[in-house]
């Protein structure tokens, strides 16, 4: 195992997957000559030249357009949005061309793509910049979405997005390309679907993916001095989203409580509620409790920024409330 900050578990499975083939590329702006907005593509250009790692235009629809239109015609590209509230300008491609090729085109064309970026809140940036858009690329049949929280499922996973045959929107964060954690020194693929439990307990269930599984971990270190056992599974992927992982917790804890920074109307959280009531409604002895972000666009006054988001005293309360303390 080596530690790698999260930007440099993502360039690594960059770097592998484009070592490997050659139909592998990045675009997006800054990607080059910068090494990305975040440094994430730290070193691609030295090795893979300008015709690999290509800086675009400040012009979402007219690259996205382009890297789609590589995809079908048997490339593999990686479109970096600067955020994914950028992408917004290019969901007609996405949704409409992406997503829906195969489908149209009856099985003989597919978009092998990934489109990758920072989703969510990093603080004082506006309304403008700092939506959630899991719950937004999952409700599109055709895409893959995947949110991840740390550097080895970065890895990992983004290994895997680049291989799979579909298009695939992957979420990251902001605040979190700093962070550091153990990544294996030999080559690894999760495969795309797949929940995990990253820490036990028999008491509640406490899902969440993104950065608020830092909320989600943080919320569990407090319930443990309350004498509460809290199981806590990274979602990973929401779409598809394995729901059995989650029911087999249930059955275990009889209690779950879900921590989305999305908005809370016909979001992941909201999914998660209906999958388990409906396969695990004899087990709850409670209902499914959600901690979302407020129903408003995100403030930009420091005091309400906190107020709108998910945070441990949220989580608690709410794992308070489902065990009828």
């Amino acid at each position: 195992m080596k530690e790698l900050q999260f930007r440099e578990a993502l360039q690594e499975a960059m770097a592998e997957e484009m070592r490997k083939d050659e139909n592998v590329f990045l675009m997006g702006e800054e990607v080059a000559e910068y090494n990305g907005a975040y440094k994430v593509s730290k070193g691609l250009l030295d090795e893979f030249g300008p015709k690999r790692v290509i800086d675009t235009p400040i012009a979402e629809l007219g690259f996205t357009g382009i890297g789609v239109g590589a995809a079908m015609n048997g490339l593999r590209p990686i479109v970096e949005f600067m955020t994914w509230n950028f992408a917004v300008l290019a969901f007609d491609q996405i949704v409409n061309s992406a997503a829906k090729i195969l489908s149209m085109s009856a099985g003989q064309i597919s978009a092998p793509i990934v489109f990758r970026g920072a989703s969510g809140s990093a603080g004082q940036l506006g309304q403008q910049h700092s939506q959630m858009f899991e719950s937004w690329m999952a409700n599109v049949p055709g895409l893959k979405v995947i949110s991840v929280s740390d550097p080895h499922d970065a890895k990992g996973l983004l290994k895997s997005a680049i291989v799979d045959d579909d298009p695939v929107c992957f979420m990251e964060s902001e605040v979190m390309y700093g962070d550091k954690g153990m990544v294996p020194t030999e080559e690894y693929y999760i495969p795309i679907g797949k929940a995990k439990v990253k820490r036990e307990g028999t008491d509640v269930t406490i899902v969440s993916f993104n950065k608020m599984m830092k909320v989600a971990f943080e919320a569990a270190d407090a319930l443990a001095k309350e004498g509460i056992s809290a199981e806590v599974i990274d979602l990973r992927t929401i779409r598809p989203l394995d729901h059995a992982t989650i029911v087999n917790s249930v059955k275990k804890t009889n209690r779950l409580v879900v921590v989305d920074e999305s908005w809370p109307f016909g979001g992941v959280s909201a999914e998660i509620a209906y999958e388990i009531q409906k396969y695990a409604f004899d087990y709850l002895d409670a209902p499914v409790t959600r901690v979302n972000a407020e129903d408003v666009s995100l403030p930009y006054a420091p005091n309400l920024v906190d107020a709108y988001l998910p945070n441990v005293a949220k989580v608690v309360q709410a794992v308070n409330a489902v065990s009828y303390r």
